[in-house]
């Protein structure tokens, strides 16, 4: 059976947020998950965020006419931090919009590596026949009961991708592979390393997309997209939903990697055009 290609993506970035709802019912769930561990949630934080549930960011990527027409057998929610209200079940709403019938979970408590672990796993349901069609759906809301531990000088956003995924036939960005490595420089070697230049110019069709955490040095590489601060979890994805049209075109191969600042593994996505000629930049 053929691989999982990109068929349709959209992106998300700073909705609308809502009215504090369901905050005392929420407190007393985070301070009996807190207090064992000697924390207690930050009332005054919490009521003074957006307020973005995962529930409204599905909507809002279900709104685009391109994921809104899927008819998945398969979708999973990845995220990295939890929803507002922690009671609800989001897969299975985002199932309901997209037909009603696809297994579907969530993906969580991996930090960025969600989205890496929702590839891989739709990638074995469909080399096993069980899903033609997959939507995966990267979702991040910034309203938390207690300090984000990551650095303080760099702001989250409220934020959603979503991937459409089904068989390769031949056109769409086709998704290859995705691995963990202790550091880039490791996790983008086997990519960037194994596939050599195969140009007199030098340039092997490769664009490397790095996500905002990536700060050590990586392997010399000619076309490199670097992106923003912004996000924890949703970056790369965010990217790719915007431009893996133009990409597909301008490129052979795209390697996605981010760093997770938290855990400090580095992890990798490597798409491939159907026949693309080599580009010069991004």
């Amino acid at each position: 059976m053929s691989g999982l290609a990109l068929r349709a993506a959209a992106s998300v970035r700073s909705p609308q947020g809502r009215a504090p709802e369901g905050v005392p019912a929420a407190l007393d769930y985070f301070r009996d998950l807190l207090t064992p561990f000697g924390e207690k949630p930050d009332e005054e934080l919490l009521s003074r965020g957006p307020h973005v549930h995962h529930r409204d960011l599905v909507d809002l990527l279900v709104a685009d006419e391109a994921v809104g027409r899927s008819r998945p057998e398969l979708a999973i929610v990845a995220h990295a931090l939890p929803d507002v209200v922690p009671f609800t079940a989001v897969a299975p709403h985002l199932t309901e919009q997209l037909g009603g019938r696809a297994v579907n979970f969530a993906i969580g408590q991996q930090g960025l590596a969600a989205p890496f672990t929702a590839l891989r796993i739709a990638s074995a349901y469909h080399r096993s026949g069980r899903a033609a069609e997959v939507v995966i759906a990267v979702l991040e809301q910034t309203t938390l009961p207690t300090p984000l531990p990551l650095p303080q000088e760099t702001p989250l956003t409220d934020s959603a991708a979503a991937l459409v995924l089904g068989a390769s036939t031949g056109e769409g960005l086709g998704f290859v592979r995705a691995h963990a490595a202790g550091s880039a420089a490791a996790a983008l070697g086997r990519e960037l390393g194994e596939n050599g230049k195969d140009r007199e110019d030098g340039e092997d069709g490769t664009l490397l997309v790095l996500g905002p955490w990536v700060t050590e040095d990586v392997p010399d590489h000619g076309a490199v997209h670097r992106v923003a601060p912004g996000s924890y979890c949703t970056s790369l994805w965010l990217e790719l939903a915007d431009h893996w049209q133009e990409w597909q075109r301008d490129f052979r191969r795209i390697v996605l990697c981010d760093t997770d600042p938290r855990s400090g593994r580095s992890h990798v996505a490597l798409f491939a055009a159907p026949a693309a000629p080599a580009g010069s930049g991004a």
